[in-house]
């Protein structure tokens, strides 16, 4: 029985979990969701909800690129190693997350994005961990 993913497998989760991420923070820059359980609930202002959530798509769209490039979609066999930097760079960043989610004010953030934040951190870690960019099994 095969208990690790692939890695196309992994990276179409990680970039299906991306893509709704991403989603999800530009409906709180248009105000159609709250920002009170993004960033540990400690926004407290719009110009810092404004500041915080541009970063997060930034980043959001940084991930989805880095995963995509490492699954061939786009530039197949380019940038190798700094696709490879970028992989670990996102692992380093969700295993901190989840600390941080973890730690939250907000429950919605601890109970939700812990466990997703863990998840992602282990599918990016599938994928940084593959020696051949654009290999895609399973």
């Amino acid at each position: 029985m095969k208990t690790v993913p692939g890695t196309r497998m992994a990276g179409n989760i990680i970039l299906a979990i991306n893509t709704a991420a991403l989603f999800m923070h530009i409906l709180i820059v248009l105000n159609i969701l709250p920002y009170g359980f993004v960033w540990g609930g400690r926004l407290k202002s719009q110009e810092d909800f404004i500041i915080f959530e541009l970063i997060s798509i930034l980043v959001q769209t940084a991930f989805i690129l880095i995963v995509a490039m490492k699954l061939g979609y786009f530039l197949k066999g380019r940038f190798k190693k700094t696709v490879n930097v970028g992989l670990w760079t996102m692992f380093g960043i969700m295993a901190l997350n989840s600390a941080g989610n973890a730690a939250s004010n907000s429950d919605l953030e601890k109970l939700l994005m812990t466990p997703l934040t863990i998840l992602l951190a282990l599918l990016v870690l599938r994928l940084a961990i593959e020696k051949e960019s654009g290999k895609t099994n399973g």
